[in-house]
Protein backbone atom coordinates (compact mmCIF):
# COMPACT_ATOMS: atom_id res chain seq x y z
CA UNK A 1 0.00 0.00 0.00
CA UNK A 2 1.15 3.53 -0.77
CA UNK A 3 -0.10 6.30 1.51
CA UNK A 4 0.52 10.05 1.63
CA UNK A 5 -0.83 13.15 3.28
CA UNK A 6 -1.19 15.75 0.52
CA UNK A 7 -1.86 19.44 1.08
CA UNK A 8 -4.81 19.60 -1.28
CA UNK A 9 -8.53 18.92 -1.06
CA UNK A 10 -9.91 15.47 -1.85
CA UNK A 11 -11.75 17.05 -4.79
CA UNK A 12 -8.57 18.52 -6.28
CA UNK A 13 -6.75 15.18 -5.99
CA UNK A 14 -9.73 13.32 -7.47
CA UNK A 15 -9.68 15.77 -10.39
CA UNK A 16 -5.98 15.02 -11.00
CA UNK A 17 -6.87 11.30 -11.23
CA UNK A 18 -9.76 11.91 -13.64
CA UNK A 19 -8.43 14.45 -16.18
CA UNK A 20 -6.63 12.95 -19.19
CA UNK A 21 -4.16 15.85 -19.57
CA UNK A 22 -3.28 15.67 -15.87
CA UNK A 23 -2.67 11.90 -16.01
CA UNK A 24 -0.30 12.34 -18.96
CA UNK A 25 1.81 14.70 -16.85
CA UNK A 26 2.01 13.12 -13.41
CA UNK A 27 1.04 9.44 -13.67
CA UNK A 28 4.20 8.43 -15.51
CA UNK A 29 7.01 7.33 -13.19
CA UNK A 30 10.51 8.76 -13.40
CA UNK A 31 11.60 10.08 -16.78
CA UNK A 32 8.90 8.24 -18.72
CA UNK A 33 6.36 10.15 -20.81
CA UNK A 34 2.67 9.42 -21.29
CA UNK A 35 0.10 9.56 -24.07
CA UNK A 36 -3.64 9.17 -23.58
CA UNK A 37 -5.34 7.35 -26.48
CA UNK A 38 -8.93 7.24 -25.19
CA UNK A 39 -10.77 8.48 -22.06
CA UNK A 40 -14.34 7.83 -20.86
CA UNK A 41 -15.03 9.01 -17.29
CA UNK A 42 -17.92 6.86 -16.06
CA UNK A 43 -18.30 3.57 -14.21
CA UNK A 44 -17.75 0.91 -16.89
CA UNK A 45 -15.78 3.44 -18.98
CA UNK A 46 -12.06 3.87 -18.70
CA UNK A 47 -8.95 4.92 -20.54
CA UNK A 48 -6.23 3.57 -22.80
CA UNK A 49 -2.77 5.02 -22.16
CA UNK A 50 0.85 4.44 -23.15
CA UNK A 51 3.90 5.06 -21.01
CA UNK A 52 7.16 5.45 -22.93
CA UNK A 53 10.65 4.81 -21.58
CA UNK A 54 13.20 7.50 -22.48
CA UNK A 55 15.42 6.80 -25.48
CA UNK A 56 18.53 6.86 -23.27
CA UNK A 57 17.12 4.08 -21.01
CA UNK A 58 18.92 0.97 -22.23
CA UNK A 59 17.94 -1.25 -19.27
CA UNK A 60 14.13 -1.12 -19.18
CA UNK A 61 12.10 -3.25 -21.55
CA UNK A 62 8.54 -2.35 -22.43
CA UNK A 63 5.68 -4.76 -21.82
CA UNK A 64 3.92 -3.82 -25.07
CA UNK A 65 6.79 -2.73 -27.32
CA UNK A 66 10.50 -2.11 -27.01
CA UNK A 67 10.03 1.22 -25.17
CA UNK A 68 6.27 1.18 -24.48
CA UNK A 69 3.96 0.00 -21.72
CA UNK A 70 0.38 0.33 -22.94
CA UNK A 71 -2.53 -0.47 -20.68
CA UNK A 72 -6.28 -0.17 -20.47
CA UNK A 73 -8.11 0.93 -17.34
CA UNK A 74 -11.76 0.18 -16.64
CA UNK A 75 -13.43 2.27 -13.95
CA UNK A 76 -15.18 -0.03 -11.49
CA UNK A 77 -16.13 2.70 -9.02
CA UNK A 78 -16.03 6.50 -9.15
CA UNK A 79 -17.02 8.38 -5.98
CA UNK A 80 -15.97 12.03 -6.52
CA UNK A 81 -13.62 13.24 -3.83
CA UNK A 82 -13.68 9.87 -2.03
CA UNK A 83 -12.77 6.77 -3.99
CA UNK A 84 -11.68 5.36 -7.36
CA UNK A 85 -11.43 1.65 -8.13
CA UNK A 86 -9.79 0.63 -11.41
CA UNK A 87 -9.20 -2.65 -13.22
CA UNK A 88 -5.89 -2.39 -15.09
CA UNK A 89 -4.79 -4.63 -17.97
CA UNK A 90 -1.45 -4.35 -19.77
CA UNK A 91 -1.53 -4.79 -23.53
CA UNK A 92 1.07 -7.52 -23.85
CA UNK A 93 1.71 -10.99 -25.22
CA UNK A 94 3.87 -11.83 -22.20
CA UNK A 95 1.91 -14.02 -19.76
CA UNK A 96 3.98 -12.63 -16.86
CA UNK A 97 2.25 -9.26 -17.32
CA UNK A 98 -1.21 -10.57 -18.18
CA UNK A 99 -4.25 -10.50 -15.95
CA UNK A 100 -6.36 -7.84 -14.36
CA UNK A 101 -4.74 -5.80 -11.61
CA UNK A 102 -7.04 -3.84 -9.28
CA UNK A 103 -6.09 -0.42 -7.92
CA UNK A 104 -8.19 1.10 -5.14
CA UNK A 105 -7.65 4.76 -4.29
CA UNK A 106 -9.26 6.30 -1.21
CA UNK A 107 -9.21 9.97 -0.25
CA UNK A 108 -9.99 11.23 3.23
CA UNK A 109 -9.87 14.83 4.43
CA UNK A 110 -7.52 15.17 7.41
CA UNK A 111 -5.98 18.08 9.26
CA UNK A 112 -3.65 19.79 6.78
CA UNK A 113 -4.96 18.16 3.62
CA UNK A 114 -6.00 14.75 2.37
CA UNK A 115 -4.82 11.26 3.19
CA UNK A 116 -4.41 9.37 -0.08
CA UNK A 117 -4.18 5.58 0.08
CA UNK A 118 -3.53 3.30 -2.90
CA UNK A 119 -3.87 -0.46 -2.63
CA UNK A 120 -3.09 -2.85 -5.49
CA UNK A 121 -4.37 -6.42 -5.80
CA UNK A 122 -3.64 -9.14 -8.35
CA UNK A 123 -0.35 -7.58 -9.46
CA UNK A 124 0.90 -9.58 -12.48
CA UNK A 125 3.72 -11.96 -11.56
CA UNK A 126 6.14 -10.10 -13.88
CA UNK A 127 5.93 -7.00 -11.65
CA UNK A 128 7.46 -7.35 -8.22
CA UNK A 129 5.44 -5.74 -5.40
CA UNK A 130 8.55 -3.68 -4.55
CA UNK A 131 8.78 -2.36 -8.14
CA UNK A 132 5.05 -1.59 -8.14
CA UNK A 133 5.41 0.38 -4.88
CA UNK A 134 8.48 2.23 -6.16
CA UNK A 135 6.76 3.17 -9.44
CA UNK A 136 3.66 4.29 -7.54
CA UNK A 137 5.78 6.36 -5.13
CA UNK A 138 7.53 8.02 -8.09
CA UNK A 139 4.17 8.87 -9.67
CA UNK A 140 2.88 10.27 -6.36
CA UNK A 141 5.97 12.48 -6.13
CA UNK A 142 5.02 13.86 -9.54
CA UNK A 143 1.39 14.24 -8.42
CA UNK A 144 2.59 16.55 -5.64
CA UNK A 145 4.51 18.65 -8.17
CA UNK A 146 1.46 18.73 -10.46
CA UNK A 147 -0.85 19.87 -7.63
CA UNK A 148 1.66 22.59 -6.68
CA UNK A 149 1.71 23.84 -10.30
CA UNK A 150 5.37 22.83 -10.75
CA UNK A 151 4.84 20.17 -13.41
CA UNK A 152 4.10 21.39 -16.89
Amino acid sequence: MNSRIIRASPEKIYQAFTEPSALEKWLVPGEMTGKMHHFDLRPGGGYDMSLFYPDNDNQSKGKTGEKEDRYYVRFLELSPGKKIVEAINFRTDDPLFSGEMIMELTLEAVSGGTELKMVFRNIPSGISPADNEAGTASSLDKLLLYLEGKLQ
